[in-house]
């Protein structure tokens, strides 16, 4: 392993620790002594993913991560949150047994989670995904969300007042 300070291709494994979907490694370098962490897991066979226009390519992490943080730049979400929310995407889709797998099923995944996790990063999200026209397609997904009953969750700002949700159903009603 390459140590990520002076580049020296020697280290002593320290620690060991099994984790969920693999195992933690604390590391010191033999050259010059610094300690680092290595994560190991198995990675099973590849999947490839069916775009929408047909074309096939590998299922990369790193896309659908980038996808997922730019939802949730500048959310108040607990550190490790997003990683853990990736590794149960990609043990989701590895537990279907399948090849191939379309990318609306990958972005319906990331939906269904970042609802879950923070109401205003599911709103960006589907906004690029779902490929909204304009403000009346963004103003059914918020009123999903409202009528749905979301309630604010931990760390996060509700979507909208309580008086402009009360105002909002009452002019509906009449």
């Amino acid at each position: 392993m390459k140590c990520p300070y002076c580049g020296e291709l020697e280290s002593k494994v320290i620690d060991s620790r099994s984790l969920d979907e693999g195992v933690r490694r604390r590391r010191k370098c033999l050259a010059c002594g610094a300690r680092f962490t290595t994560y190991e897991r198995i990675q099973p066979h590849s999947i490839f993913v069916i775009k929408k226009d047909g074309r096939r390519e590998e299922l990369s992490r790193a896309k659908i991560s980038s996808g997922i943080r730019k939802a949730c730049e500048k959310r108040p979400l607990p550190t490790g949150v997003i990683d853990k929310f990736l590794d149960d995407i990609e043990a989701e889709l590895y537990r279907l047994g399948k090849a191939e797998v379309p990318s609306s099923l990958i972005g319906d995944l990331v939906m269904e989670g970042l609802r879950k996790l923070d109401y205003i990063a599911y709103i960006r999200f589907s906004s690029v995904y779902r490929e909204f026209a304009d403000i009346g397609d963004l103003k059914q997904a918020v009123d999903g969300l409202v009528e749905g009953g979301a309630e604010p969750l931990p760390n996060q700002l509700s979507l909208l007042p309580p008086e402009a949700v009360n105002f909002a159903v009452q002019g509906r009603r009449r």
